[in-house]
């Protein structure tokens, strides 16, 4: 019997192990003919030689995989275990030099983690629109939020300009006190708290300011040719159809738009439906506009919020079966 020992001091051992060893179960099914102990910073392999190469040449490339996006999900910890294909692997070696979005306060580096963030940066560069849709915490509108900062950086355009429909206010601010940035900031802060993530305080402090980048409302859109400049509406499920499509004709000469938002939380009125998945629809043959549904296996936030996620799903199922039914 042959024993190995891998490092994980490069990479978070929790990360590599999982919440309870969920994880290291995972690599242990895959093996079954390896005793794989976990010690600290280490596995150890104990076995065949043919056995703990082959675990080794997997468990390398997740430790790859963990180095360059700080998160490993179950999901794709089994399908980087499964895929014996060269594509597979190069799928999750191959290494883009560009992969960094932009650098923030203090060298922090923000950039796209999961695949299809990943896919999303790619689309970006084919793409004037995108179409991001998914559930809260997979990092659609933060990476968004990048892409904008990055342009803006390599003076690819002149302008950020980030906006939500205000619905909880049902676009109607002025009963609310203070002057209108009082008024909206509660309903704009999460993208505040993304350009905090990227950009040094006074520098941002500067840009607004000077309006090169501008945080607004939906509302205040219209009538706007927006040149030069990338263009975030975030939270479209929120947004009517009428109010897309003058989102969407707002775009003028080297313009992008990243369109985010959530199917299953539209806060609109009952009265009133989201233009979103109208857009998506009507819009998704045309050449410079891609859609991407990032899922829970993006997700980044806290562990539980995937697994929030998938319970409200499995309920939203369970309670279309019982209709239908």
């Amino acid at each position: 019997m042959t024993e190995t020992i891998i490092n994980l001091e490069s990479v978070n051992p929790l990360e590599f192990f999982g919440v309870n060893n969920g994880k290291l179960d995972i690599l242990k099914k895959k093996f079954p003919l390896l005793k794989i102990l976990s010690r600290g910073t280490q596995i150890k392999l104990s076995g065949s030689p043919e056995q703990i190469e082959s675990a080794k040449e997997k468990i390398e490339l997740l430790i790859q995989y963990l180095e360059r996006n700080g998160h490993v999900s179950e999901n794709y910890f089994e399908q980087i275990l499964g895929g014996d294909d060269q594509e597979t692997v190069d799928h999750f070696t191959e290494r883009n030099p560009n992969e960094v979005l932009v650098f923030g306060p203090n060298g922090k580096s923000v950039r796209a983690r999961t695949a299809n963030q990943k896919k999303m940066v790619q689309m970006s560069e084919k793409n004037d629109i995108i179409f991001a849709i998914g559930p809260a915490g997979t990092g659609k509108t933060y990476t968004a939020v990048a892409l904008a900062v990055r342009a803006l950086k390599n003076k690819m355009v002149k302008k950020i300009i980030l906006t939500r429909p205000a619905v909880e206010a049902g676009e109607s601010l002025g009963f609310l006190p203070g002057d209108l940035k009082e008024k909206i900031d509660p309903y704009l802060r999460p993208l505040y708290d993304a350009l905090d993530d990227m950009i040094p305080a006074d520098k941002l402090g500067y840009y607004m300011s000077t309006r090169v980048i501008e945080i607004a409302p939906l509302a205040y859109m219209r009538g706007r040719t927006l040149d030069n400049a990338y263009i975030i509406l975030d939270e479209a499920q929120n947004a009517t159809d009428l109010q897309i499509k003058m989102f969407l004709t707002r775009i003028g000469a080297n313009a992008k738009a990243i369109i985010t938002g959530d199917l299953s939380q539209v806060d609109l009125p009952k009265n009133q439906r989201s233009g979103l998945d109208k857009a998506i629809r009507i819009l998704k043959n045309i050449d410079g506009i891609a859609h991407i549904e990032l899922d829970e296996e993006d997700v980044v936030r806290h562990r539980l919020v995937k697994a929030i996620i998938r319970a409200y799903d499995k309920e939203k199922d369970r309670e279309g079966y019982n209709n239908n039914g």
